[in-house]
């Protein structure tokens, strides 16, 4: 079993106030239907966010606040994830509860979507506090190329979506 270190249960203020806050955006093609079908979906985020490996839901449905799940990224770093926000079609956030490396202090992320004329506008918020020197200057120093990545990840959102729901149109 993978070791757990707790993290601070952060509310959803720290979205906004957390010492390092990454914001990405991206125009999708889809409504907010649809992407909220993608998020829900486990077995989607590896196509898109190439960090992540695995997500296990460990809640039963329906999905809401308070809901649980499991996230393994590469490197063997696995996140216990509880939902801060649930609002189909506009609005979801969740925060680590635990890690399995003690250099996260504090974690949550913001999907807010807007319906668009063409389908939909995300803005994906990335909030973190790292624990210790180590860790700050890490993110101090790899800032720029973790920005890129992130918003990376919602182009590559932008090119499943599409693919997925083209193939599901013909």
């Amino acid at each position: 079993m993978t070791e757990r270190h707790p993290c601070t249960r952060v509310g959803l203020d720290f979205v906004d106030s957390a010492p390092y806050r990454f914001v990405s955006t991206v125009d999708l093609a889809i409504s907010p239907e649809q992407l909220f079908e993608v998020l829900a979906d486990e077995t989607s985020w590896p196509h898109w966010a190439s960090v992540i490996t695995k997500v296990t839901w460990t809640s039963p449905e329906p999905r809401g606040v308070g809901t649980t799940r499991t996230v393994e990224m590469r490197g063997g770093i696995t996140g216990h994830e509880e939902y801060l926000v649930w609002q189909p079609c506009t609005r979801m956030a969740f925060r680590f509860n635990e890690a399995s490396t003690g250099a996260i202090a504090a974690f949550a992320e913001d999907y807010r979507v807007t319906e668009t004329a063409t389908g939909c506008h995300l803005t994906w918020i990335m909030a973190l506090e790292p624990n210790g020197l180590a860790g700050r200057f890490g993110l101090f120093t790899g800032r720029p190329v973790m920005g890129w990545l992130f918003q990376r990840f919602l182009h590559n959102l932008r090119a499943y979506t599409d693919q997925r729901y083209s193939t599901a149109q013909t």
